[in-house]
């Protein structure tokens, strides 16, 4: 063999792992962003960003739309319903304690 055709070998070989590697990170991006989001569906988003790649790309879009739809309520509003469900167990506790110390 000479020189060219070892060196050509050379550039097949890393052009295709050059591919490989944007395949797999094209593969698991949907599922990183889901992951990195809290997104309750990660582990269907990443399988829908395999199988899209594996029919050729045409489904992988809607995985990696998907991966930014907001699920579930933002953690500020979630956090202050929290504290007014709170507020209200500690009265309706108030007025247990109230009614039983009335009834004995």
């Amino acid at each position: 063999m000479d020189f060219a055709s070892v060196f050509a070998l050379f550039v097949i070989t890393i052009l295709f792992a050059v591919i490989v590697c944007a395949i797999v990170a094209l593969g698991s991006l949907p599922g990183k962003i889901a992951q990195g989001r809290n997104h309750p569906h990660v582990d269907a988003i990443n399988v829908a960003s395999w199988i899209g790649l594996a029919l050729g790309g045409i489904f992988w879009p809607i995985a990696f739309i998907w991966a930014f739809i907001p699920m579930g309520r933002s953690g500020a509003a979630e956090g202050a319903e929290v504290d007014a469900l709170r507020k209200q167990v500690a009265q309706l506790q108030e007025e247990l304690a109230t009614l039983k110390n009335a009834s004995a």
